[in-house]
Formats: structure tokens, sequence, C-alpha cells
């Protein structure tokens, strides 16, 4: 029962900072960038799982790392960011492959939530609180400077430095997603989610916020699935959030 207790509270913060980070990303149309990222955190997860430490820790070490050089690599060229992800993140997959533990594999991609430690629930509300409050105060900037990076310089906005803030939020939301959903499965946790609040959703206020609940009570219903029906939680989160963004598009056909 304690198990469950801790992995229910980790899904719903993790579930719904995610969902709310992905109604920022879906406006500046890189939802799919948390896939690419999320597969930077493979040389990390192989290294945590051969020597036996958080995989949390090893994929927020390589994702950091694939997150800044991809910000050191916009400020060098004039190729995208989501470009610029997409060769970052091959090197980074290329990499893990030689080192990932093939009897781990599974677990890497598509997350256990099984193994949720009290420390890793701690640390899941810790950090999406924190995330809330920074993606918060950033959400408005990161969304002028993207209708107009001008206009956003005219009013003494950094875009850079919120560039650089925005991509350490995706990292650690990336990393953090591993536990539950694994590798492959980062990038849905954030887009389906907020993909959903769009159709329904009246203003930009209504919108960050319903993705956050889309987010987290998929995540509940997927959990409790897991424990009724046995099948991974990772997947069956994805699924029950697709179910939901199918609802969803019968308000837009009305």
């Amino acid at each position: 029962m304690q198990q469950f207790i801790l992995s229910l509270i980790t899904v719903i913060f993790i579930g719904g900072i995610a969902g709310y980070l992905g109604s920022l990303m879906l406006t500046k149309r890189m939802a799919l960038v948390a896939g690419p990222i999320g597969h930077l955190a493979l040389p990390g997860v192989a290294l945590a799982l051969m020597y036996n430490f958080s995989i949390f820790f090893g994929a927020l070490l390589s994702i950091g790392a694939g997150a800044f050089l991809i910000w050191v690599f916009s400020l060098r060229s004039k190729i995208p960011m989501e470009a610029l992800t997409a060769i970052v993140f091959a090197s980074g997959v290329a990499l893990a492959f030689l080192f990932l533990p093939l009897s781990h594999a599974e677990e890497a991609l598509i997350g256990d939530i099984t193994k949720i430690t009290l420390f890793d629930t701690i640390l899941a509300v810790f950090l999406s609180l924190a995330l809330f409050f920074v993606i918060k105060n950033i959400y408005n900037k990161i969304i002028l400077s993207e209708i107009s990076e001008d206009l956003a310089t005219n009013l003494d906005i950094d875009v850079k430095k919120y560039n650089l803030i925005y991509l350490i939020a995706i990292a650690v939301v990336a990393a953090m997603e591993v536990k539950i959903v694994g590798i492959l499965l980062t990038a849905a946790l954030v887009a389906i989610p907020a993909a959903t609040s769009k159709n329904i959703s009246n203003n930009l206020s209504q919108y960050s916020i319903m993705a956050l609940i889309f987010g987290a009570v998929s995540s509940i219903v997927g959990l409790l699935l897991h424990e009724i029906i046995g099948l991974p939680a990772g997947p069956l989160i994805i699924l029950i959030s697709f179910v939901f963004f199918l609802i969803s598009l019968i308000r837009v056909r009305k």
C-alpha cells in the first residue's frame, strides 16, 4: 500500500508538470522535441544501471549536458533549435547503445513505476513545484519571444537567458518522466495533455491549467489500471491520455 501511495503522488506531480510544460512547448511548436531530449537520457540511464545509482540522476546528467550543448550550438549557428536537438539526440543515443545493458533495456525504454522510493517521491514533488513557479514566471516571456523576438528584445526581455531556462525546464521534466513512462514516451506525456487542453480551452490561462490537470488525471488513471490489470503503467498512462484527447475532439467538432 505504501508503494502505491508513493507511486500515486509521484505520477500526479510528474504528469501534471509535464502537461503544464507541454502547453508552452506546443505553443512554441516544440512538443515533439521532448522525445529527442528524453532520448538523451539513454547515456545517463545506461551509466545508472551499470553502476547502480538513481536513474533520475543519470538521466538528468545526460539530458542536462545535451540541453546545454543545444543551447550553445543555438548561439553559435543559425540552425533551428529543433534541428540542433535532433543532431545532439542522435549522437547521444548512438553513444548510449554502446553501453546500455540489454537486461535493463525494458526499464529504460518504458519506465518502471514499481521501483519508486520515498526519496524519488519527495524529489518529484519538490522539482515539480519548483518548475511550476519557474515556468509560470517565464511563460508569457517565452510566448512573446516566439511571436516576435525583436519585440521581446525591445521590451528588455533577455531571449537567450529565457531560452536557456526553458531548455533546463524541459531537461528536468524529461529526466523525471523517464522514471514513470520511460525514454520512448517522454514526448507523449507533454504533448497529448497539452493538445487535449488546446481543444477545449478558451484562453491561455485555462489552456495551461487544463493541460496540467489532464496530465495529472491521465497519470492517476493509468496507474490505477496498472494496479488492476498488471500491464506496464507507462504505456497505460499514455493511452489514457490519448483517450482524453479523442474525447476532446467531440468539443472541436461541435
